[in-house]
């Protein structure tokens, strides 16, 4: 499992853990409920300052799943989509949200959640997570999809989730049933199969051409 710099903030209706690689400063929290996520506070974070279930509802907004939460109050506990979804972020990373299963490419899970940020760039220290290193690097592509390469074939993954699997110095091969979406949140393809370019520079973005054995892509 990943394992990073955990932060706790308690209060009687709700735990709120941040994870601080995981986060990349999409700013759903800090916009969404400025009240309990001031970055200018310290702790930034205050689970008193607003009701369980508006905070609850605001991290479930959070791409990078950097803030989880659990409650203490008998309210519910996150669920995942019924739908697994991908998401290209424009100039930004893959959004994973369902029942994913990031595996590394010994074949051990890395991680297993509902919100996960993949990078696309190639450039990220924390791989295969997006540590937001796509900004300084100048990476571009629209997110746009103009040839869907999903693939339906019998189902390899665990029933019901999404399987992440980094290949060394390769692509990511997604297994499991899932939509694509593009930067506009639009389905482009359905499927259960995908290979997903993670060195920034395949040619068919998001999905792999092979460029990552000619640009000496290192990701073990």
């Amino acid at each position: 499992m990943m394992t990073s710099r955990m932060f706790r903030f308690n209060s009687g209706d709700i735990v709120v853990t941040y994870e601080v690689k995981r986060c990349i400063h999409a700013e759903e929290c800090v916009h969404g409920l400025p009240a309990a996520f001031d970055p200018k506070r310290k702790p930034w974070v205050d689970p008193e300052a607003a009701p369980a279930n508006d905070i609850a509802r605001v991290i479930e907004r959070c791409p990078t799943g950097a803030l989880q939460y659990e409650r203490k109050d008998g309210g519910p506990q996150e669920a995942p989509p019924p739908t697994n979804r991908i998401r290209i972020a424009a100039d930004g990373p893959l959004y994973l949200h369902g029942r994913v299963q990031v595996n590394g490419a010994d074949g051990q899970t890395i991680v297993r959640d509902t919100r996960v940020a993949l990078c696309r760039c190639g450039k990220s220290g924390l791989k295969p997570f997006c540590d937001g290193s796509h900004t300084k690097a100048g990476f571009k592509d629209a997110g746009a999809v103009p040839r869907p390469e999903v693939e339906t074939a019998a189902d390899k993954a665990e029933a019901g989730a999404m399987v992440v699997s980094c290949t060394a110095d390769g692509p990511l091969a997604i297994t499991g049933d899932f939509e694509l979406m593009d930067a506009r949140g639009a389905v482009v393809a359905r499927g259960n199969v995908a290979w997903l370019c993670r060195c920034g520079g395949s040619g068919n973005k998001p999905f792999c051409d092979g460029t990552h054995k000619k640009n000496g892509f290192n990701a073990t």
